[in-house]
């Protein structure tokens, strides 16, 4: 029986693997065994912290919406009960922008309402 050398498929998938590993330190970055499974957790973390960003934000602009609240005389919830019975469609992503970037914007918003 000939020698069945593993060519071309089998290298394809280790420098896959490796070139993903790149930057990693010592053997993670040259030794395929290893570096396989640095490679595998870190696309784990990465899949999971795409979810988590959303959270992240989610939490930044709900802070920064309650502090421009409070300074203009009411809190994060009552706000945003109130933006709701009005109808207005503004999302909490451009609410803290405006928060942000004009305070003075933010603060016709709460009086409107």
């Amino acid at each position: 029986m000939p020698r069945a050398k593993r060519g071309f498929k089998a290298r394809r998938r280790r420098n896959r693997i490796l070139k993903a590993a790149e930057g990693y330190h010592s053997a993670r970055s040259r030794l395929f065994a290893y570096a396989k499974e640095v490679v595998m957790k870190a696309w784990v973390y990465a899949y999971a912290h795409r979810k988590r960003r959303k959270r992240d934000f989610r939490r930044l602009w709900i802070a920064r919406i309650n502090a421009a609240a409070r300074l203009n005389g009411t809190t994060y919830s009552r706000l945003m009960h109130s933006l709701k019975k009005a109808n207005v469609d503004l999302d909490r992503k451009v609410l803290a922008d405006i928060a942000v970037r004009d305070a003075a914007g933010f603060g016709q918003i709460v009086k409107a309402l």
